[in-house]
């Protein structure tokens, strides 16, 4: 295997470790005011992923390190290009973080309100911009012979980068929901349950549409295996929520997000950046990759750190994995 086709992998992966890990932080996020109707409850959510969420972030991080490294022509097009919705999704990332470890730090009912807001922005934000964003990425952007996006904000805004953004935002959601119905207990976890039942299906049509058609225009024959599978899964997610397996449910939207990121990259390749103006312009593995040298010491440090990284965030999840409900969050006496 060429190494900038491991790297093209490697970087997959990377994205799917995020979009799992992530995905349900966000959900939670995003479920933050329907689920929490008091300061307790939203303190139970939050904790659910209080000793997690910043850990998550890491595999962002690697992957726009690994992209950069890797494929820096890739990465100058990407973050020139879509400089507007990745700055937003920064600025929602970085209030999304401070409001976590600011909002109990005054006995302010406006105070904590506030910072829940930003929690609930800064999670709806990402989840609805990284959908747009990869469903451009992978139809394809106006790019000229120099590498240089030459679009705009509104071109990234057509119907299959808005139906991305509405399939990872209904994923996530879900996602969120099956993680508070498997590490909560009593009310808090009914309603997690109920807002499964009612998302399992939204996510299954959005996401399928969006696969689908995805598929269609631009898929391969063995990329239709991860679709069928992601559709499966949701169905079994679906069926096991109902039986209250919440375990088989997470794991089944986890399945689910992972597949369709397989699918993506898989239907992506050997593009990583393809051009509507000219196909002569595109960005493939080949072109935009770094030198063979460079990838070399690379592959040798991943192999090396990526199993370090890997165990200790499951380490971290052992540690945390019991369920939480408000007879657990300390009374604030005033």
């Amino acid at each position: 295997m060429a190494l900038t086709t491991f790297w093209f992998i490697l970087i997959a992966v990377l994205w799917i470790g995020y979009f799992f890990l992530e995905g349900f932080d966000f959900g939670v996020g995003m479920l933050l005011h329907p689920l929490g109707n008091s300061d307790v409850d939203r303190r139970v959510l939050i904790n659910t992923i209080g000793p997690v969420w910043d850990g998550n972030e890491v595999w962002l991080i690697t992957a726009g390190g690994a992209t950069f490294a890797a494929f820096p022509y890739w990465y100058a097009t990407l973050f020139s290009g879509f400089y507007l919705p990745l700055l937003l999704i920064l600025f929602a990332l970085i209030f999304r973080g401070v409001a976590f470890e600011y909002r109990g730090k005054i006995d302010s009912v406006r105070w904590r309100r506030n910072w829940d807001i930003a929690i609930a922005v800064g999670s709806w934000v990402p989840a609805v911009l990284w959908g747009v964003a990869f469903a451009n990425i992978v139809r394809g952007v106006p790019i000229n012979a120099n590498g240089d996006f030459t679009g705009n904000l509104f071109t990234l805004l057509n119907p299959f980068g808005l139906l991305g953004g509405f399939t990872t935002a209904s994923l996530f959601l879900l996602h969120g929901a099956n993680f508070l119905s498997l590490k909560t207990l009593g009310e808090i976890r009914a309603r997690a349950h109920r807002v499964a039942e009612i998302a399992g299906p939204v996510a299954l049509v959005g996401g399928g549409t969006f696969l689908i058609w995805n598929q269609l225009a631009r898929g391969k024959g063995w990329t239709w295996i991860p679709v069928l599978v992601a559709a499966g899964s949701l169905v079994v997610g679906i069926i096991a929520e109902r039986r209250n397996r919440e375990g088989i449910a997470f794991s089944a939207t986890g399945l689910a997000i992972a597949m369709a990121v397989i699918s993506l990259f898989g239907s992506l390749y050997p593009y990583v950046m393809p051009s509507t103006t000219d196909a002569a312009y595109s960005l493939t593995v080949t072109n935009a990759s770094s030198t063979d040298y460079t990838l070399k010491v690379m592959t040798i440090v991943a192999l090396v750190m990526t199993p370090v990284v890997v165990l200790y965030q499951g380490w971290t999840y052992w540690v945390f994995r019991k369920r939480i409900g408000t007879q657990h969050i300390p009374i604030v006496h005033r």
